[in-house]
């Protein structure tokens, strides 16, 4: 088999599987279509010990009221349990999912999670025959036919979610606008040491926040940025910025948020240049 048949079975393959992915989703029998998505709240906050390792996200204890027996049920996120949870207080509303008749298995997420379709394998597969189509009309036609078949949808792509990523951008300045600064302190630094395959040891820092809101809302999380001299920062007094309605968004630089947002949107269209450019090559050079 030469390298036609090769890519035309591969096609073939990827398109009865996006096909029948899609199926499924419209018949609404996909797993993430069935599964049990629920509200928890975080009742308890257990601070993670300094030296401790970061692995499994902060110690929480969730409760959330059972959809069929309508009692409430406490779980923590002991294990492997879904999204690591990085910042955590007492009240806030995160979610729980498991799959039907299995509550055994839940998983959480970091907020409730809005029902799903599915789609996800059916757009893999539709992206792998896409590959397979550019693949075999540069084999038939020439290389420049895999110049367009690449860059061509996805500067569509691009100039299609510029809008949208414009719009998400005034919002996040509008949030950043209003970030309310309170005291914040380093309560632990936590500690893991991976070896890879060449028995190089690494050491990866984690220090860990504690702060109060306005409101009175005493938030335990993850510091989302390196911290000078991390490695003694416990004890360390810092300002933090959050949003007033929702503490896990928080940073320690306001002004260095400001122009990462502002950095996210010139690299959209910068992006968005190098694919028209790379199309109008592989058309030129047909």
């Amino acid at each position: 088999m030469g390298w036609d048949g090769f890519l035309l079975l591969w096609c073939g393959l990827w398109a009865v599987v996006a096909l029948v992915g899609l199926g499924r989703s419209l018949a609404g029998v996909t797993a993430d279509q069935r599964k049990v998505r629920l509200t928890g709240r975080i009742v308890r906050v257990t601070q993670p010990r300094h030296g401790g390792s970061s692995k499994g996200g902060i110690a929480v204890v969730v409760r959330y009221r059972d959809p069929v027996s309508g009692e409430e049920v406490t779980v923590t996120n002991d294990g492997e349990r879904g999204e690591t949870i990085t910042a955590a207080w007492e009240g806030r509303e995160v979610g729980v999912g498991y799959p039907p008749g299995r509550p055994h298995a839940y998983r959480f997420s970091n907020a409730p999670e809005q029902p799903g379709r599915g789609l996800g394998r059916p757009a893999l597969a539709l992206f792998l025959l896409c590959a397979g189509l550019v693949a075999l009309a540069a084999v038939r036609w020439g290389w420049p036919w895999a110049l367009i078949g690449v860059a061509g949808p996805w500067a569509v792509a691009g100039i299609v979610q510029l809008p949208r990523a414009v719009r998400e951008k005034a919002a996040r300045l509008g949030k950043l606008a209003v970030l309310e600064a309170v005291p914040g302190r380093v309560v632990a630094v936590l500690r893991d040491v991976s070896v890879d395959e060449d028995g190089h040891t690494s050491t990866t820092l984690t220090p860990v926040l504690s702060f109060t809101t306005r409101g009175g809302t005493a938030v335990t999380a993850y510091c989302p940025t390196d911290l000078p001299g991390q490695a003694g920062a416990y004890g360390m007094e810092l300002t933090v910025h959050h949003d007033p309605s929702d503490p896990a968004v928080f940073t320690l630089d306001a002004s260095t948020g400001r122009r990462s947002v502002e950095r996210g949107v010139r690299y959209h269209v910068l992006m968005i240049v190098v694919l028209v450019a790379t199309t109008v090559v592989g058309a030129v050079l047909l």
